[in-house]
């Protein structure tokens, strides 16, 4: 058998060298592999960009309003914010929202719950609810495409965006109850 004598006239150090540039080689191979994955797949999940399509009410269900012994006060079609990203753009950058519609905003607990005004054009009324459908604080936010906040006084899971002056005008108050279904399809409207 002949022995390999290759390494036999290097210095260990010049063996080494040699081994971590091996290991440096693979370790810059994956990250650029692992750049290219991220730039392929998954940058659009963190750096969804909005779209004119996300101004456009889309039905999502329908929202009923009713008193504390259940008598319907009104009904209106909604759309549903039940994700962080939904949440944050709101109704924001809408210029004109139909009376019978609104926007239900659904959170994962229930807490005292802030909003603002900041690119909204629509003047509101914001309708929070509790996990046990009832009504608890209602705002109205006339200050538009302001940074000035408007807050639960009491613990809330849900919150409606409706136009300015609808709860006067239904009647709805602190203690009244919500309800809602989903629909089966998404229909996209025009506000206008």
């Amino acid at each position: 058998m002949v022995k390999n004598n290759k390494h036999k006239n290097q210095k260990p150090q010049e063996i080494q060298k040699r081994k971590k540039l091996h290991w440096y080689d693979v370790t810059i191979l994956i990250v650029v592999i692992a750049a290219i994955i991220y730039f392929l797949f998954y940058q659009d999940l963190f750096n969804k960009k909005v779209t004119n399509t996300d101004y456009v009410f889309k039905k999502e269900g329908v929202l009923t309003f009713s008193d504390s012994l259940g008598n319907v006060k009104t009904k209106i079609d909604i759309q549903i914010a039940n994700n962080e990203y939904d949440r944050e753009l709101g109704l924001m950058f809408r210029k004109h929202m139909q009376e019978n519609r609104g926007m239900l905003f659904v959170f994962p607990k229930e807490g005292i719950q802030s909003f603002w005004m900041h690119n909204t054009y629509i003047p509101l009324d914001m309708i929070f609810v509790n996990a046990k459908d009832k009504i608890v604080t209602i705002q109205n936010a006339d200050k538009t495409l302001s940074d000035q906040t408007y807050s639960s006084i009491k613990p809330a899971q849900y919150v409606i965006e409706v136009n300015q002056g609808f709860s006067k005008k239904h009647g709805l108050k602190v203690g009244d109850k919500i309800s809602w279904l989903k629909t089966q399809t998404n229909m996209e409207a025009s506000d206008n």
